[in-house]
């Protein structure tokens, strides 16, 4: 089960290159006004300014992530010049972005240049003491086992050594060697207790978040292995594959080793989603706080003594199970069955038929009640789902959530599992239940294959259009 503290780390530190760019901009303020004793000829307003920084923070950390600085492992690496460089030049491009914002906006943001020139050096200092402490910290949590992930390494090739090697003697890798299914020969001698005689029996008797593949014996078994298990798969190539190498390409100390993925989702993606998905919960939360006050009096005048709310168990990614929150809009007495036990339990067993040849779907389904239909036809049911967002269970965008029987039938789940499920998603605006299940996973597929930034924000728009059209609901 791969493990979340990359995600963490990469999301901690954006927050911690949020502040120290917010303070490094009203300390650049600060110091003008009330430190130099030059006259100036501009109002004092450092309140107006830290809150135009606040709003424009976001700008600033995409500005940070596209040169780079939010990239696995950057804590890892030897040679600290080329983070630096990248700071200096994130400080530059900050400030330059705040220059051509005030230019179109006209709010006098750095009045006098010497402002501008005391961000770029504040932030360049405040972002490289701020990554030194970060830095420490990783390796201090790494040291003590927290966060690190558990890796096995399979195959008989000489970099099997290299990396048990690696991994063994530099603890602040975010690396623990958890086994090794290779030839005795290949084992260094003081592992040789960590060697398995199989994947398979690795698996069944170590817990493990990474697979390391040296050799090119069976590579679509283990990696058929990794993506059932939700393990990350790193394929270590020969020196001729090395010029045409698939996926991201990593230094594990001096070995290249290749992370071949089954989502683009991950990394420093993985951590502006979800920081988008804590943003968009909080404030959606709050605007739909009297609707979902007024649903909640609906559902309880109708219906006093139950509860407003339905739990149902579902999965997120790496087969997490959660408790997805909903407005309840079924019938007390049929709230929890299947739709065959439910039917047979009304006496209409004839309905199981038709319901599920529907794709899961009745027009006048029995089981659901008159405010459900309403509910269900504007999507209102699904808002107590915005705490499912915060919480982290699952995104504003992704596959549709599975319940626990569809995985006896469903065969790619593993796939679909690799990314959090969505409280929208491709499948919901092609039509919803207006598509067969069969087609619905396949755009589920699809979606975690092909997942980016642009393919998000398409599907953000289309579920606003579908929600105000209502298509698809029903």
């Amino acid at each position: 089960m791969q493990k979340k503290s990359d995600i963490v780390m990469r999301v901690a530190l954006m927050v911690g290159d949020a502040l120290m760019l917010i303070l490094s901009f009203a300390m650049a303020y600060f110091i003008r006004v009330h430190v130099d004793p030059r006259p100036y000829e501009f109002e004092s307003q450092l309140y107006d300014f830290t809150l135009t920084i606040i709003f424009l923070i976001p700008i600033l950390i995409i500005i940070l992530a596209a040169l780079g600085l939010y990239r696995k492992n950057i804590f890892l690496g030897k040679s600290r010049l080329p983070e630096l460089g990248k700071l200096l030049l994130a400080a530059i491009l900050s400030v330059a972005a705040l220059i051509v914002y005030d230019f179109f906006k006209g709010e006098n943001l750095f009045p006098v240049r010497i402002m501008a020139l005391t961000s770029v050096v504040l932030s360049f200092v405040f972002l490289t003491l701020e990554r030194m402490v970060v830095r420490l910290f990783t390796r201090l949590i790494f040291r003590k086992d927290y966060g690190t992930k558990r890796v096995i390494i399979i195959g008989n090739h000489k970099n099997t050594e290299y990396l048990a090697d690696y991994i063994t003697s530099m603890p602040e890798s975010g690396y623990r060697l958890a086994a090794i299914v290779a030839a005795r020969k290949f084992i260094p001698n003081d592992l040789k207790k960590k060697q398995y005689s199989s994947l398979k029996d690795a698996l069944k008797h170590t817990r493990s978040d990474v697979i390391f593949q040296t050799d090119e014996k069976s590579t679509e078994y283990v990696y058929k292995q990794a993506v059932q298990k939700h393990l990350l798969y790193y394929f270590v190539p020969s020196e001729t594959a090395l010029s045409s190498h698939f996926g991201d390409l990593e230094l594990v100390g001096n070995t290249p080793a290749v992370l071949v993925k089954t989502t683009p989702l991950t990394g420093g993606y993985a951590a502006i989603k979800r920081l988008f998905d804590i943003l968009f919960s909080l404030v959606a939360i709050i605007i739909a706080a009297i609707p979902m006050l007024i649903v909640w009096i609906l559902i309880k005048i109708s219906d006093f003594k139950h509860t407003a709310f339905y739990t149902d168990e579902r999965l997120t990614r790496f087969n997490r199970k959660f408790k997805c929150y909903k407005f309840r809009t079924m019938k007390p007495e049929y709230s929890g069955l299947t739709a065959e036990q439910a039917f047979i339990k009304m006496g209409k067993p004839e309905l199981i038929k038709k319901y599920r040849k529907d794709g899961d779907y009745l027009k006048n389904d029995p089981r659901i009640t008159r405010v459900g239909h309403f509910l269900r036809k504007t999507s209102l049911d699904e808002l107590p789902q915005l705490f499912n967002i915060l919480k982290g269970d699952i995104s504003l965008i992704g596959p549709r959530s599975l319940l626990p029987n569809e995985l006896r039938t469903y065969g790619d789940r593993s796939l679909i599992l690799t990314v959090k499920s969505g409280l929208t998603g491709f499948a919901q605006v092609s039509g919803r239940r207006d598509i067969p299940f069969e087609e619905r996973r396949a755009l589920d597929i699809y979606y975690v294959r092909n997942w980016s930034l642009m393919l998000d924000l398409q599907i953000f728009f289309k579920t606003i259009a579908a929600v105000l059209k209502r298509e698809g609901a029903k």
